[in-house]
């Protein structure tokens, strides 16, 4: 009683509602929650989170060592996890990973599309490398597409089916040096607003999560990035899985949402301000290295 005297109404309803809820079961009890690029970073700690809460997680990435490792962690703690191996720039092979999950699974409840590649080089450096933005699409756009392609007619005959995109806060930002990344990036951003459209009535949602940095092997070549705040993995994919549970329509930050007004209402300002701080972070060692030579 004491307590509650100490206290505002209003804080103890919402400390006593928050304790409420997590007393509940998540929403992702016994889905079955396909995970990309789950062989580590974001896309291990979503499956391991996932699992957590209860979902049977389907893991795809290139490496099936690392599959089967996160695999054997998700069961040591009492989960379940299936490991399927896949290159998801191989259109058939994506093919036949939908129809293999199909079959074995009976389709799924949840996606998430994490798979991707980031390229930061400035614009003057990528005259011969078109490879760059070829590439950045294949697995950021064009794989993600394939797959919501394959898997929502499940989806949609069951009524119910939720899409995680894991994007970045560039999407609003638009930042110098990401001319690649970003657009793939975007480009699935802009398919999941009209796909949601579209299914509407379905029962199937569509969340973008723009994430803001996180602390993942992607990042490693950018100097830059060793001394500029981000998140953990772990920190990130406790964003992915609330929007899994909650399914709102963006995950955004702070800074993207103020950057993305700024674009709108003044944007020559913008382009100054981005310009002006994109001279003070030069092309990394990494960008300059093989310029003029195709991976």
């Amino acid at each position: 009683m004491t307590g509650l005297l100490l206290t505002s109404p209003k804080a103890w309803l919402r400390r006593h509602v928050a304790s409420r809820l997590r007393d509940l079961p998540s929403p992702l009890l016994g889905k079955r929650v396909l995970v990309t690029g789950a062989s580590s970073g974001i896309g291990a700690a979503t499956a391991l989170a996932a699992a957590e809460r209860g979902a049977v997680v389907l893991l795809v990435a290139r490496r099936a060592d690392r599959l089967a490792t996160v695999v054997a962690r998700v069961e040591q703690a009492g989960g379940t996890a299936y490991a399927y191996p896949c290159d998801l720039t191989d259109g058939a092979a994506v093919d036949r990973l939908v129809g293999q999950v199909v079959r074995e699974h009976g389709g799924v409840d949840m996606l998430v599309n994490n798979a991707g590649r980031s390229i930061r080089r400035s614009l003057d450096l990528s005259y011969d490398r078109i490879h760059d933005f070829e590439r950045t699409m294949a697995i950021n756009y064009f794989a993600p597409v394939r797959l919501v392609l394959g898997l929502l007619p499940h989806m949609v005959e069951q009524r119910s089916g939720h899409v995680v995109n894991i994007l970045s806060w560039g999407v609003q930002v638009k930042a110098p040096k990401f001319a690649a990344y970003i657009a793939s990036k975007t480009a699935l951003d802009t398919f999941s607003r009209i796909a949601g459209r579209e299914t509407y009535a379905d029962g199937v949602t569509f969340t973008n999560v723009r994430l803001p940095l996180v602390r993942t092997d992607m990042i490693g070549p950018t100097d830059a990035y060793r001394r500029t705040p981000a998140l953990t993995a772990e920190q990130a994919a406790e964003r992915v899985v609330r929007a899994l549970e909650d399914r709102p329509l963006t995950v955004n930050t702070l800074a993207g949402d103020v950057a993305e007004v700024l674009n709108l209402v003044a944007p020559r300002l913008s382009d100054a301000v981005l310009h002006r701080i994109a001279r003070r972070f030069p092309d990394s060692e990494a960008a300059t290295r093989h310029v003029g030579i195709a991976p």
